[in-house]
């Protein structure tokens, strides 16, 4: 395996990884060229949704080919295109051989939600500590337990479950991997709804609950039906605003409705869009994203 290093200005970014692609890339990757450095330029996206840039302004491009000759062939391509200009070859090298799956892995250890409660790959062993466990790897559908709003969520329902109350009959609006309805179920929820407009995201849920022995009614969102004593939806702040109504007709009298995907910059516009049928109020913070809760 060799890779391919290239410097490009983020305008280009987007033809050369087209181009390499067309040159027989099996990977091509875009990093910040100033990364740790004190020009590092932090670029923000959200799953699901097309990257705000296609890379930085001064982007750091990495190409892996299977063999050196095509590599070589591939940048004296390259260098012959018009939209080369202002982009740098800085080296084509070999990649030594590795435990890719070993590497992989080795990023994923368990995540704390409580001092009790931890998400858990399958290839590693449960804390000592840990009285309560979802098994869950790495996977196609957003919701591994690494993110804050999946920790926030996952934390709000141990609390229930720590304060004796009953989660009742649970809605998961937009449900990833499964990870909140699989959480529920752990805390005591009977009956568990987990719905998504991704069929790879309902499928993804399906196996991860068997894999966790739990009982769920997976679907697309017309899988919904009723009112439920808790309502979660860990989406992003845009959907969440359009979906407002159709998510508080779900909640129950008495009920609790529970979103995340928030910015905490953006809390005063949900509070706005809520206002109408809830309540919302910030109940849990965690590096810059937001928890918001409403009782019915």
């Amino acid at each position: 395996m060799f890779e391919m290093i290239l410097l490009a200005p983020v305008d280009e970014v987007e033809n050369l990884s087209d181009a390499l692609y067309a040159l027989d890339a099996l990977s091509v990757s875009v990093e910040d060229a100033d990364a740790h450095t004190p020009a590092e330029q932090a670029l923000f996206g959200e799953p699901g949704m097309p990257p705000p840039k296609a890379g930085w302004e001064r982007s750091r491009i990495v190409a892996l080919f299977a063999t050196e000759a095509l590599a070589r062939d591939a940048a004296n391509l390259l260098q012959m295109q018009d939209f080369f200009a202002g982009c740098q070859l800085v080296a084509i090298q070999n990649v030594p051989e590795q435990d890719w799956v070993r590497l992989t892995q080795s990023q994923f250890t368990p995540v704390e939600i409580t001092s009790e409660f931890w998400i858990v790959p399958t290839w590693h062993e449960p804390p000592a500590q840990a009285k309560q466990v979802i098994r869950l790897d790495p996977g196609l559908a957003f919701g591994t337990g690494t993110h804050p709003t999946t920790r926030m969520c996952l934390r709000w329902i141990a609390g229930q479950g720590a304060a004796g109350k009953s989660l009742g009959r649970v809605l998961d609006y937009g449900c990833g991997s499964g990870i909140l309805a699989i959480g529920a179920a752990k805390f005591g929820a009977k009956e568990i709804d987990a719905v998504d407009i991704d069929e790879a995201a309902v499928e993804s849920t399906r196996a991860n609950a068997q894999a966790n022995h739990v009982q769920l009614q997976t679907g697309l969102p017309d899988k919904a039906m009723g009112a439920y004593q808790t309502v979660l939806a860990n989406i992003l702040a845009t959907p969440l605003r359009v979906l407002a109504p159709l998510l508080c007709a779900h909640v129950q009298a008495g009920g609790k409705l529970v979103l995340a995907g928030i910015l905490d910059r953006q809390a005063d516009e949900l509070k706005a869009a809520y206002l109408p049928y809830c309540k919302l109020e910030v109940h849990d913070a965690q590096e810059g994203w937001i928890l918001m809760t409403a009782q019915f």
